[in-house]
């Protein structure tokens, strides 16, 4: 069984709602699961158990969500010489308020501090979330998945 850990942070839901579409093509692949968490929540643990990481989060001032740096401060120490989470294939998604770069970017920074590989194109919502970017957060939920069952990841 595959398992993908979905970490997300949302104040509003729409957030939410994309790492939930995530989670649900994740789930709509055989033999895989969704583990979606809360970026409080989330923890080292979670990274080791893991197959690969979906990173989710709001853009506030051109910056993730601080709770999605908490877990990366979290949860650093433990895992930075880990040989279970090196290399671990990872993927981004942002709710954009701006153009959702500026948080890309520090996202992307912090997982090449630990190491991760990215293994999709990130998806960025800007503006209010569509029947459209569900759709792309359920194809990059299966997409990693059966990506990581085949060994491509």
């Amino acid at each position: 069984m595959v398992k993908i850990l979905i970490v997300f942070h949302s104040q509003t839901g729409n957030t939410r709602r994309l790492a939930e579409a995530v989670a649900s093509g994740v789930s709509g692949t055989e033999k895989a699961e969704g583990d979606l968490k809360r970026a409080i929540d989330a923890t080292a643990q979670d990274v080791r158990r893991c197959d690969a990481v979906v990173l989710c989060s709001p853009e506030y001032f051109g910056y993730m969500a601080g709770a999605i740096k908490d877990f990366f401060d979290r949860t650093y120490e433990e895992l930075k010489d880990d040989a279970q989470s090196l290399k671990k294939p990872y993927a981004v998604v942002i709710c954009a308020g701006n153009d959702g770069t500026g948080a890309l970017n520090h996202i992307e920074r912090l997982c090449k501090g630990y190491r991760f590989k990215r293994v999709q194109h990130p998806v960025i919502c800007k503006g209010p979330v569509t029947k459209e970017v569900l759709a792309k957060c359920y194809e990059l939920g299966r997409t990693i998945a059966e990506g990581v069952k085949l060994g491509i990841f």
